[in-house]
């Protein structure tokens, strides 16, 4: 995995910005680990990190491919694509000669021989700019479901590009201006394709390509999702699932590097660690590795909340030993969660602030601890959307609520009726943003964009249009955070059920089938039922873990204190002083109510990001 960044500006000679660029590619830095490069001419300029994982000696980029002595184009690509062996044969067989095994390569060649429709016969996770020196145009290019970022800025005469916010933030031309629409999305759990924090920055849609000529930007759509009959029963659909998975995992165990699986113990992550497993051993004698995180003293003193019902390292255990996999077991404490330059690193990861906390930092240390063993890692993340997974999904109150559903779950909640990570904020700051509509608005958008067939039941319908929403405004905020988090070791984050023939057959699957005998995911749990033991097919769904010691919450109580008696903290004039005294004098007697403790979590975070950002609030 790596970052790209770029610059094209038509009016400008930016061989004299190439300090600037250097500073772009620089805060890339986290993302590619084992290299850097840069390609400036004329007025075009391109960076590029890398980690490693493919063809390792011969895939540095920016890469560029020339015909008689001169260039051609240049390519900075972050990503994997899984079928560039079988793109590498066709090519060679149109004439294409490659000097490189590296997947890029492939990339860049296949823009050669298709243009930018090439991105519809790639196959995984990317992200990816071409300078095309005969058309003297820049074309982006985003995966189908987004796994792997990519920001852009417009300038009057060309445009500005990076992997993440904080490249195109290191450059003069950018401000950290966040408008109401930003405040907007940094509160959202449900977000807006395409909308960024910050004021003049958006994000390529996923399954897009971008293209910036002298003439201007076309913004164009290569893949969405469609309705289309489903023709096999469920035995058939069942049958399909698995030999779409052992093919899918199969692909993406291709690197040249460490490999290991993040195993929670949930049939999810369990299924892919099985099926990896299996493949290992097949072909390479080897056993696979896998990990699990956990908290000091967690599993033995557990206590259920409203959707973790047991906890993880139990069953990841059970799983490795019924695989015979080389297992490690992450355990954290609370002074590892509350550590300041940790904590710190996690926001300056993500650009902003987010309500997760603890859910946050562990991710983060996780993602720390694994790249000391392996490079890539393959997830669980996106079997709930594809699958029906979410506790949400099956409450008629919630599916009928008129709003996303798990922001209707949000304020059901006792400990976030205002919505989550918003209690301590001002209410005036908060009736500006006016989230109920925002929402409502949001909603009845994308409610109106989902793809139907005809002669759907009103059950189907709604459950069709829930598995679109879910796809397209709550999974991209699951698929930043584990990027970001990841990316800012240098870990590859393999996710297998984003295989966009995956999601597409299941977008497809009616509702009955997903729950034809009554449970959630009820056709994953049949298509692995051999290959995972029964106590992890009979696990109720419980999300990444939350620390439940008590101390925890005191050091966020403290932290809020004194964030409160100092002056100059930049979060004062948007917090509720009443809202924030009755906090700290009533707090919580819960030690583990982690959806009160994401209100102080989120005005912590605020502090430090206006603080660091020097964001400029335009409201």
């Amino acid at each position: 995995m790596c970052g790209i960044a770029g610059w094209v500006d038509f009016g400008r000679d930016l061989t004299r910005e190439r300090p600037t660029l250097q500073a772009m590619t620089n805060t890339l830095a986290n993302r590619g680990v084992d290299d850097q490069g840069l390609w400036v001419r004329g007025d075009v300029a391109l960076g590029h990190t890398r980690t490693a994982v493919i063809d390792l000696a011969g895939g540095a980029q920016p890469l560029t491919v020339e015909e008689d002595g001169r260039p051609v184009a240049v390519i900075v690509y972050n990503g994997e694509v899984y079928n560039f062996k079988q793109l590498r044969t066709e090519l060679q067989a149109r004439g294409q000669r490659f000097r490189t095994r590296s997947d890029t390569e492939v990339v860049l060649r296949s823009y050669l021989e298709w243009g930018p429709d090439c991105a519809k016969r790639l196959e995984g996770i990317f992200a990816f700019a071409v300078w095309d020196l005969r058309r003297e145009e820049l074309v982006l290019v985003r995966d189908r479901l987004g796994v792997k970022p990519l920001f852009y800025t417009r300038l009057p005469e060309g445009i500005l590009f990076g992997s993440e916010p904080k490249a195109l933030l290191a450059n003069p031309l950018v401000r950290p201006v966040v408008a109401v629409e930003g405040l907007q999305e940094l509160f959202a759990t449900a977000k807006k394709p395409g909308q960024s924090v910050f004021r003049d920055m958006r994000a390529l849609l996923p399954g897009h390509t971008l293209t910036v000529g002298r003439g201007g930007v076309v913004d164009r759509t290569y893949w969405a999702l469609e309705a289309r009959p489903h023709t096999d029963d469920l035995d058939g659909t069942i049958t399909k699932v698995r030999s779409l998975l052992e093919d899918i995992v199969l692909r993406e165990l291709e690197a040249d590097v460490p490999l290991c699986t993040a195993l929670s113990g949930g049939v999810d992550s369990s299924a892919i660690t099985a099926i990896a497993a299996k493949w290992r051993r097949q072909l390479h004698g080897e056993r696979v590795r896998t990990f699990v995180t956990t908290f000091d003293d967690y599993a033995r003193n557990f206590q259920p909340d409203d959707v973790r019902f047991s906890p993880d390292e139990p069953y990841a255990a059970e799983v490795a030993r019924h695989l015979g996999s080389d297992h490690v077991k992450i355990m954290l404490n609370t002074q590892d969660l509350m550590d300041p330059e940790t904590r710190l690193a996690v926001l300056l990861a993500q650009d902003m602030p987010t309500t997760l906390g603890d859910m946050d930092t562990s991710n983060y240390l996780t993602s720390r601890e694994i790249k000391t063993h392996s490079t890539v890692a393959l997830a669980g993340e996106v079997a709930d959307e594809i699958f029906g997974g979410y506790n949400w999904m099956y409450n008629p109150d919630l599916l009928n609520a008129d709003v996303f559903p798990w922001v209707a779950n949000e304020t059901r909640q006792q400990g976030s009726p205002t919505g989550q990570g918003r209690r301590l904020f001002d209410q005036g700051l908060m009736r500006k943003l006016d989230m109920n509509h925002y929402y409502a608005d949001h909603y009845r958008q994308a409610l109106a964009e989902a793809p139907h067939q005809d002669g759907e039941d009103a059950k189907e319908r709604r459950m069709r249009s829930v598995g679109y929403v879910t796809l397209t405004r709550w999974l991209p905020m699951l698929l930043d955070r584990d990027d970001r988090l990841s990316m800012a070791h240098g870990l590859e984050l393999r996710v297998p059920y984003a295989d966009h023939r995956l999601v597409e057959y299941m977008y497809n699957t009616p509702w009955s089938f997903k729950t034809f005998d009554g449970r959630e995911k009820s056709i994953l749990r049949a298509a692995v039922r051999d290959l995972v033991p029964p106590s992890v097919l009979e696990r109720t769904k419980s999300p990444w873990p939350v620390t439940q010691d008590p101390a925890y919450t005191k050091m966020l109580h403290d932290e809020l204190s004194a964030l409160v008696a100092d002056a100059s903290s930049p979060a004062l004039p948007f917090l509720d002083t009443d809202a924030v005294r009755h906090t700290l004098e009533h707090p919580s007697s819960i030690a583990h109510e982690w959806v009160s403790r994401m209100h102080i979590e989120m005005a912590l975070q605020f502090n430090t990001w206006l603080r660091h950002y020097n964001v400029e609030l335009a409201i």
